[in-house]
């Protein structure tokens, strides 16, 4: 039997964009406890994103690659008389930022020879022109939910 249900947290925004995504993005970026380091990573990045993609605001780039990467459905395994099946659900809207994020940091930090804020300015504008690694692991996630769509009839 569960528990009673988490309280959901209130996030507070960050300093320069007063953003809350960005808020939040900082804190997946971060290692170890150690903020002030992913703020910079981040801060740096969007300053590489402002140079890079000229005539767009770094924010609004940042904001339209999350929604890129942003998956729709998932699969989730479930046991069934012995079986276990992949079975396709719709993503929960508090999971969909989560899952989005994850892909794009670990996608920078998948590559090398750079430092962090520049494979993230990279990574982040791949994924603002719909390519990269985050959007092959969306587009991945989604064939798979397709793919197990006859087993649709055994989600609760």
């Amino acid at each position: 039997m569960r528990k009673r249900q988490a309280i959901k947290r209130i996030h507070k925004p960050d300093a320069i964009h007063d953003s809350v995504v960005v808020g939040r993005f900082v804190n997946y970026l971060m290692k170890d406890g150690k903020k002030s380091v992913a703020e910079k990573v981040m801060y740096d990045a969007m300053n590489i994103l402002k140079e890079k993609i000229k005539g767009e605001e770094p924010l609004a780039v940042f904001e339209k690659a999350l929604e890129n990467v942003t998956p729709k459905q998932e699969v989730k395994s479930r046991r069934v008389g012995g079986a276990n099946y992949q079975i396709p659900q719709d993503v929960r809207p508090e999971r969909r930022f989560i899952l989005a994020s994850r892909w794009i940091i670990q996608a920078a930090r998948n590559k090398s020879g750079k430092p962090m804020a520049e494979k993230l300015a990279e990574e982040l504008i791949a994924a603002y022109n719909n390519e990269g690694d985050a959007i092959k692991k969306k587009q991945d996630v989604h064939r798979m939910a397709e793919a197990n769509r006859a087993f649709a009839h055994f989600a609760r």
